[in-house]
């Protein structure tokens, strides 16, 4: 069967030939719209994917510890850092949807192009072995590996603001569930953070308890950093 143009593209900026083309067509094909679909090897991608950028950041930052290697590989495996190589690959034109994935723009949605995105490494992987879907994988994030990236900004506000008290010797904030409202199936979380050293008090809100409680602990670092500014 011709290929479309879509799918030559596709294969152009892979930079690779199948010697089976079902298992790319396998990689492509969403669970709405077959029962052959690519979710097998979504799994199997997202396995090369976490080892691949786990050894190229192990590489690349001989000094970093195991806590931070494991958030910068979060950050490039997520879901929106794929959405993102997905849409560089013009994923969504070829994506085979139910129809009502199509009505409802699935093709734009970013864990589907997420999960395709793995799909496709997996298929690699199948058909060529690991050399290929390696060497795709570097490819594909060479930008982001080649980029440094911010180690503070990957650490949640709650581990940021501890690690600020601590270093200068604080003690660590405490966090308190002052109200729930909503319905149960939409709750919102007010928590309130206080530093008693600091004599600092700020609330937020969340649709989780974890979610509030990293609201406030942002506001907290906010005003942490301004008092001690005031007194240098």
């Amino acid at each position: 069967m011709a290929q479309s143009t879509a799918i030559k593209n596709l294969l152009k900026k892979l930079e690779y030939s199948f010697t089976d083309p079902s298992l790319l067509d396998e990689a492509l094909t969403h669970r709405s719209y077959a029962s052959i679909n690519n979710e097998r090897l979504e799994f199997l991608g997202d396995g090369i994917l976490n080892f691949v950028i786990a050894d190229e950041l192990f590489k690349a930052y001989p000094d970093v510890q195991e806590g931070d290697l494991s958030r910068l590989r979060a950050n490039l495996v997520n879901k929106e850092s794929l959405a993102v190589i997905a849409n560089s690959l013009n994923l969504g034109e070829v994506l085979k949807l139910g129809s009502g994935e199509l009505k409802s723009g699935g093709f734009r949605r970013p864990s589907i192009l997420a999960d395709a995105v793995e799909s496709l490494l997996g298929s690699v992987y199948c058909d060529g072995g690991f050399g290929p879907a390696r060497n795709l994988i570097v490819r594909l994030y060479a930008d982001r590996l080649a980029s440094p990236t911010d180690l503070q900004s990957l650490k949640d506000p709650k581990t940021r603001l501890q690690e600020l008290l601590q270093s200068r010797r604080l003690t660590l904030p405490h966090y308190q569930v002052i109200d729930i409202t909503g319905q149960a199936h939409a709750q919102v979380f007010h928590i309130r953070c206080t530093i008693d050293e600091m004599e600092i008090e700020v609330s937020g809100q969340g649709k989780s308890r974890r979610k509030a409680e990293q609201i406030a602990a942002d506001k907290a670092i906010e005003q942490v950093n301004d008092r001690w500014k005031k007194t240098k």
